[in-house]
């Protein structure tokens, strides 16, 4: 099978369309023909490594896995005798979050992981939408989000702050999302209850307390933010930055058991599958997508990712 192998860290240009052996389901595995993947900042961060601390998971001198790729959506092609959960030819989506893999024509992934049968025959390439709603689940879990509660939500256009929208939504809080001019009517129409333009005004001058603040992508820092928050609110980021400030605040805070700074890792993520197949399948949650590549042209995706300027979510379409 074609593949995308990065045999070392690095760029783009590092990445190489390769045959590769087509995986076998050993027991309790399903093997999916991915018909639609996606380029993520977990993809990104695993190529470079970012921050390089990570190369302590993912390997010192070179890659560990060296087919990435998380999200997949595809057919179920083959199956171990012991499955019970898929057949040939169910339509299913998910992710891979152990040994990636979903950058190629194949994957084989285990019946009890973070797969489900794809609801109300969404079209593949909408069904790749897992990643970032995984990230932004785990910090609004975290935040004990819930009705009543006020969340601002920062980078609400990306593949993370999308899905946090729609998700804080179905918690039942108030959101309020910071974004480009260009990104408002997306905004409303994904649910979110007040815009704001950051281009137009300071966003931490609104003269608004929040329960929450979420820094959906990682580029701002809970001093900036803290005056955005109520007595006991809680600042949430889904990165280090800046200058490795929010992790020092997480660590205090962890410290001084006050707990209002946090970058939570994400977990679970059969349980946020299955949530996804649900919101899917009720018409309450949908993905947002950016631009569209195949695997011959993925290393164009992996430097679109990096400008950092998409929209919502760049699929993988294998043809």
């Amino acid at each position: 099978m074609k593949a995308a192998v990065s045999d070392t860290y690095g760029g783009p240009q590092v990445i190489q369309i390769r045959n590769i052996n087509t995986p076998t389901p050993s027991a309790g595995q399903i093997l999916i023909k991915v018909v639609a993947s996606t380029v993520s900042r977990t993809d990104i961060g695993m190529l470079r490594p970012l921050p390089q601390i990570a190369r302590l998971f993912t390997g010192l001198r070179k890659p560990r896995q060296k087919v990435l790729g998380m999200d997949f959506a595809g057919e179920v092609v083959a199956t171990a005798s012991d499955v019970t959960r898929f057949q040939t030819g169910d339509r299913v989506f998910g992710m891979s979050t152990i040994t990636f893999g979903t950058h190629a024509e194949f994957v084989c992934v285990a019946q009890d992981s973070a797969v489900e049968l794809i609801p109300n025959q969404i079209p593949f390439e909408q069904a790749v939408l897992c990643e970032g709603a995984w990230y932004a689940n785990n910090n609004l879990r975290k935040m004990n989000l819930k009705a009543g509660k006020k969340i601002l939500i920062y980078g609400a256009s990306g593949a993370v702050g999308t899905a946090a929208v729609q998700l804080a939504k179905y918690y039942g809080a108030e959101v309020t999302a910071v974004v480009k001019s260009q990104h408002i009517t997306l905004m409303t129409a994904l649910g979110a209850d007040h815009v704001i333009d950051y281009e137009q005004c300071d966003f931490t001058r609104i003269g608004i307390s929040f329960d929450c603040v979420f820094d959906a992508v990682g580029k701002i820092g809970y001093i900036k933010c803290k005056k955005l928050l109520k007595p006991k609110g809680i600042f949430a980021s889904t990165d280090l930055r800046p200058g490795f400030g929010n992790a020092l605040f997480s660590v205090w805070h962890w410290l001084s058991l006050r707990n209002r700074v946090f970058i939570a890792l994400p977990s679970d993520p059969n349980a946020l599958v299955k949530l996804i197949a649900q919101l899917l399948a009720a018409g309450e949650f949908q993905g947002v997508f950016d631009s569209s590549y195949t695997l011959s042209t993925i290393s164009d995706a992996y430097r679109y990712v990096e400008t950092e300027q998409k929209t919502g979510i760049a699929v993988i379409n294998n043809p």
